[in-house]
């Protein structure tokens, strides 16, 4: 389904990390996960990229974020102004969730957060009774997107865990650190062969968790992936 909207305001997320967010197209319904294709520009100067749709379907807006690369179409995202018009083709993809799942797990790495950030809001605002733990990493504190969003959903969602860890600390950070391991996964959630994990990140991030889970011996039926190929 090809739509056209346009721009209603961007969000600096962190140092590197914007969220736009458009207009909702009257009749437009997508799933907790789904990924869309962006077009912006049009003729010899269209940019074209999949991206994934960082707002719930419970809310009244569309909303992508991406880390800003310096390539041309991440440089085309980040100078849209409210008013700007782009076109967008879907909703895609089955790496979703609409409360099939009593428990789940979430590993996460750097922008691979905005599909997961689409459920965990959707759950919340839905008030479903699904037991969640999100392990997230980045290289820094200050890479960690919706970092004051997730803290205030935890705080009001007794079955909603974040776990961040970041890899290059700073001197003022106090929390976990290193890669997502076996051990962290055991820490903080023991029940972790009763879940249904949900992995999205960077190929090798993602691949490498899959090799994780497989050597803690979680089936692979209670795994579910999505790729993010390139960073453009």
């Amino acid at each position: 389904m090809q739509s056209e909207t346009i721009v209603i305001e961007s969000i600096q997320r962190t140092r590197n990390i914007i969220s736009v967010r458009f207009a909702k197209p009257e009749g437009f319904e997508y799933l907790p996960g789904q990924y869309i294709f962006i077009t912006i520009g049009s003729g010899d100067a269209e940019l074209r990229k999949p991206l994934s749709i960082s707002s719930s379907p419970t809310e009244c807006f569309l909303e992508v974020t991406k880390r800003l690369t310096g390539h041309p179409f991440s440089n085309s995202l980040a100078i849209q102004k409210k008013g700007d018009k782009v076109k967008f083709k879907g909703p895609l993809g089955d790496f979703t969730f609409l409360g099939e799942y009593e428990k789940i797990g979430m590993l996460s790495g750097g922008i691979g957060i905005t599909p997961l950030r689409s459920m965990i809001k959707y759950i919340s605002d839905k008030m479903l009774e699904t037991d969640i733990v999100l392990f997230y990493s980045n290289s820094y504190e200050d890479d960690i997107a919706f970092a004051k969003e997730f803290e205030d959903l935890e705080k009001k969602s007794p079955k909603l865990r974040i776990v961040n860890t970041v890899t290059r600390p700073g001197p003022s950070w106090t929390g976990i650190t290193g890669r997502i391991t076996a051990e962290m996964i055991k820490a903080h959630s023991p029940d972790y062969m009763d879940r249904i994990f949900y992995i999205s990140g960077p190929i090798k991030m993602v691949d490498s968790s899959l090799n994780l889970l497989k050597e803690m011996n979680v089936p692979k039926a209670q795994i579910k992936k999505e790729s993010f190929a390139g960073y453009d």
